[in-house]
């Protein structure tokens, strides 16, 4: 076994401890695993993919400098990283509504003040349902969710990258995608 391969068995909370020792190796894996939903969050709460690049490369400058001491609570590391990107979106939505007024004098009334608590608290839960419920998957079907859903892979690629078929992948996607709405929403009543 590679020492790649070890890296790919662990979990977040093992990945997280490791990283906190200082394995760079760990600590680029949770990256990989979760930089594309910080990527998201960070753009759906800015509007703007440069600035959502900055906050989500600046998300994890700053979950690398809290790992020390820090222990995951949970069986993902997205909620810790979706709070510490909100953090980082409300500081640069801040930063731009200074300049904005220094420079222009008129402030842009679209752009929120704060992040909204409420939305940061349901964002949470729903990011915990969807992780509970992904992780209750087969692994094959865990691998495909991570593939097209994290890692923004198109069904071919995917498919070859798991030796299956393109059909297979569309089908099993499906399913995971159904099973997943389903527990968000029961979840909710």
């Amino acid at each position: 076994m590679t020492g790649g391969d070890m890296i790919d068995d662990l979990t977040d909370a093992d990945l997280v401890a490791a990283a906190a020792s200082g394995s760079e190796a760990a600590f680029r894996e949770l990256f990989h695993a979760y930089v594309r939903p910080v990527f998201w969050i960070a753009h759906g709460l800015l509007g703007d993919r440069r600035d959502a690049e900055d906050v989500a490369q600046e998300t994890f400058t700053t979950a690398w400098r809290k790992l020390r001491g820090f222990e995951l609570a949970g069986d993902s590391a997205l909620p810790w990283l979706a709070t510490i990107c909100r953090n980082v979106a409300a500081n640069r939505i801040r930063g731009l509504r200074r300049e904005r007024e220094n420079t222009a004098g008129v402030v842009d009334e679209r752009q929120p003040d704060i992040v909204n608590v409420e939305q940061q608290v349901i964002d949470r839960e729903l990011a915990d349902r969807i992780a509970a419920e992904v992780s209750r998957l087969s692994e094959s079907d865990r691998r495909i969710f991570t593939l097209c859903i994290v890692d923004g892979y198109a069904y071919q690629a995917a498919a070859d990258e798991l030796g299956v078929s393109h059909g297979s992948v569309r089908n099993r996607l499906s399913r995971i995608r159904t099973r997943l709405r389903g527990a968000v929403r029961e979840e909710e009543r």
